[in-house]
């Protein structure tokens, strides 16, 4: 029987797992791909916009090259934070569902591999793996992509970037840089506002330039094998293209959240239900934690305002123990 079973191996379940492992519960991490998966499926090239300081838990220095650390120098941070804290942690397993046993008040955990039992349980699955689709036809398409790797494999190819946030136009530089030829189409007038304060004069410059093409107040109507057709200001524009990058951002997998019995109301902002304080759902004894705790408001956390997330839950419990 485990004190804490941990959905999610991100920075906040590893986070969390620390928490426990200080208050001498005993724990699990449940992860259905790699640890630190999302940070993992990150372009090759990303850079924080937060510090390393700022990113640290776990009392475990954050060591980069620089003041804002790469993805390369996270993933082998979180790897040594779960090396220290010799976190248990079980990649590449899924969590199916939950059913509480109100005799015994504990909770059987169904997986891909096996059932736990465990008192209470953490949901930290974020919002990475669900892309908020363009819903337009051809969408489907192999060349249509909702995750940006690297480069290499779109060199001398017309590329079109959706979205002009943080992630489009890192992706339309980096395109550009190694040889594309990028269009950009943006539903709004101008670059989003908030883009990293290194990145807006880079985006903005190349497009006044014209090496890279940008359409403003411009949705994607139609995507073809060998164009796309672009609702714009002047009227449906088609443009010969090879790749579509949707950079359009994720959501928390509500789906998922549901199965497992968290309320997710029916509002624009879909918080799922959870104590803002204590972060218990719904479910007695089962928590949200990270960035899944906004819902669709997904620039509201990160991870260095959630790192006590799992602080504050393993607090909950503690002094719920001492009640019973």
């Amino acid at each position: 029987m485990l004190d804490l079973l941990i959905i999610g191996g991100g920075p906040t379940g590893i986070s969390a797992g620390i928490a426990a492992t200080k208050a001498g519960l005993s724990s699990l991490i449940v992860e259905k791909g790699v640890m630190v998966n999302s940070i993992f499926n990150f372009p090759s090239n990303m850079t924080f916009f937060s510090t390393s300081k700022l990113l640290e838990i776990g009392e475990v220095p954050f060591i980069s090259h620089t003041d804002k650390p790469t993805r390369r120098e996270a993933l082998e941070y979180y790897r040594r934070l779960a090396e220290t804290w010799k976190l248990p942690i079980n990649t590449y397993e899924s969590v199916e569902g939950l059913e509480r046993d109100e005799t015994d008040d504990f909770y059987n955990v169904a997986t891909s591999k096996t059932t736990y039992q465990a008192k209470h349980i953490i949901v930290c699955t974020g919002f990475y793996d669900v892309p908020r689709l363009l819903n337009v036809p051809g969408e489907d398409l192999p060349k249509v992509k909702h995750y940006f790797d690297e480069a290499h494999p779109y060199i001398g190819k017309k590329v079109l970037v959706v979205g002009a946030a943080n992630s489009g136009c890192d992706v339309a530089l980096e395109l550009w840089q190694k040889g594309a030829d990028v269009t950009m189409a943006v539903r709004k007038p101008t670059i989003y506002e908030k883009v990293k304060y290194w990145i807006k004069p880079n985006i903005e410059n190349r497009i006044k330039e014209g090496s890279i093409k940008a359409h403003f107040n411009t949705n994607v109507k139609e995507i073809k094998a060998t164009s796309v057709v672009l609702d714009t200001p002047d009227g449906n524009v088609e443009i010969e293209n090879d790749f579509v990058f949707a950079m359009t951002g994720y959501k928390p997998n509500f789906p998922f959240l549901e199965k497992l019995g968290i309320e997710i109301p029916e509002t624009a902002e879909k918080i799922p239900t959870h104590h803002s304080d204590t972060l218990e759902t719904n479910l007695k004894g089962v928590y949200l934690a990270g960035v899944v705790c906004a819902g669709m408001l997904t620039s509201k956390f990160f991870i260095e305002n959630t790192r006590e997330h799992g602080e504050v839950i393993v607090e909950h419990i503690l002094q719920k123990e001492k009640h019973l």
